[in-house]
C-alpha cells in the first residue's frame, strides 16, 4: 500500500466545448489558389489565424490610408535596394503611395552605384583582407563631392545626390529610387551615421558639409513626422538601428510641440526580429493608440508582395 496521497478527479467541473471560446475555426483556414490567381485572391487565401491574419489587416489599413490621403511613411535599410526592390518602390513613389521615404545612408551609395554603373555591392569579406574594402573611388567622389558643391545652401542630404544623379544624367537613372522621389516631389531624407559608410574612409569627405545636410534632412524627416495621425501607416522596412532611433526622437519632437502625432499603425518588416524595431516602431509609438506589426521574412520575397498588392 503506498504512502503517498494522491489527488482525486472525481469532483471536476467540465463544460461543453460548444460553450468553449475557441481561437481557430475552420473559417479561417487556408484555400487553395492556382497560378491563374490574383494577388488579392492569393491575400484572401491566407489563413486568417497569427501573422496570416495580421498581414491581410495590415494591407486593409495600407489601403485605407492611400484612400483617405493620409501620411503613408517609409524608413528603410540599404538591403532592400541590393535585393532588386528599387523597381516596385518607384512604382509606388509614382502612384503617391509612400509620402515620406526615409534612407539610411548605405541606401545612397547602393542606388549611386546602380544609377551610375549598373552595379553594386562588393565581396565584404575578400576586399576586408587586404584593405581594399569600399575603396572605389567613383563612389566616393559623387556622394561626397555632391555634398560639398551645396555646403552654405538649402538642400538637404538626399536633394544633394539625387540633384546630381539627375543632372549627370545617369545611364541607369530610371532604377534610381533618389531620383524618383526628387521627379516626383515626394519627401524624401538621408540619415548617415559617420564612421559607418564608406564614403567616410576616403580622404574628399568634408565633415561640415556632411554634418549640415545630415541636419537638414532630419528636419526634412521631423516635419514629415508632424503630419502622422489617426489611420497613417509607418513602416520600417530593414533598418535594425539607424532609423528606428531617428523616428523615436522625431517622433517625441512632433509630440512635444503638440502636433497631434497619435493612433497610427506601425509595421516592422525584416528577415529577423530586432529590439529596435519592436520597440522603436512596433511597440512605444503605439501606446496612445493605433497598432504594431512585425512581418518576418526575406525582403526578396516580402516586399514584392506587399507592394502587388497596394498596386493591384
Amino acid at each position: 500500500m503506498s504512502i503517498y496521497k494522491k489527488l482525486k478527479f472525481d469532483r471536476i467541473t467540465t463544460y461543453s466545448i460548444r460553450d468553449r471560446f475557441s481561437k481557430v475555426q475552420t473559417a479561417d483556414f487556408a484555400r487553395p489558389v492556382n497560378r491563374e490567381s490574383s494577388l488579392n485572391l492569393f491575400l484572401e487565401s491566407l489563413p486568417n489565424i497569427l501573422v496570416g491574419k495580421d498581414f491581410r489587416e495590415f494591407v486593409a489599413i495600407y489601403r485605407e490610408a492611400i484612400q483617405n490621403d493620409l501620411m503613408t511613411f517609409w524608413m528603410m535599410g540599404a538591403h532592400v535596394i541590393k535585393v532588386g526592390i528599387s523597381p516596385l518602390l518607384i512604382k509606388l513613389l509614382q502612384k503617391g503611395f509612400i509620402r515620406h521615404l526615409a534612407m539610411n545612408g548605405a541606401c545612397v551609395i547602393h542606388d549611386v552605384e546602380i544609377a551610375m554603373w549598373g552595379i553594386t555591392s562588393e565581396d565584404v569579406a575578400a576586399s576586408l583582407q587586404d584593405g581594399t574594402f569600399g575603396m572605389a573611388r567613383e563612389t566616393a567622389a559623387f556622394i561626397n563631392e555632391a555634398l560639398k558643391e551645396n555646403r552654405g545652401n538649402s538642400k538637404g542630404y538626399g536633394e544633394c545626390i539625387a540633384d546630381k544623379i539627375i543632372r549627370e544624367k545617369a545611364p541607369h537613372g530610371e532604377l534610381s529610387v533618389l531620383a524618383a522621389c526628387r521627379e516626383n516631389e515626394v519627401p524624401f531624407s538621408i540619415h548617415p551615421a559617420l564612421g559607418t559608410e564608406i564614403v567616410h574612409q576616403h580622404p574628399n569627405l568634408d565633415g561640415a558639409a556632411f554634418g549640415e545636410k545630415a541636419l537638414q534632412d532630419f528636419q526634412l524627416f521631423t516635419h514629415s513626422v508632424s503630419k502622422l495621425k489617426e489611420g497613417s501607416v509607418v513602416l520600417n522596412v530593414g533598418s535594425a538601428v539607424i532609423l528606428p532611433e531617428v523616428f523615436l526622437k522625431a517622433l517625441t519632437v512632433v509630440r512635444n510641440l503638440n502636433y497631434p502625432a497619435y493612433k497610427f499603425n506601425t509595421a516592422v518588416f525584416d528577415m529577423i526580429r530586432h529590439y529596435r524595431p519592436s520597440e522603436n516602431v512596433q511597440h512605444r509609438p503605439t501606446l496612445g493608440g493605433g497598432k504594431g506589426y512585425y512581418f518576418v521574412g526575406h525582403h526578396e520575397i516580402m516586399l514584392p508582395l506587399l507592394m502587388g498588392l497596394l498596386l493591384e
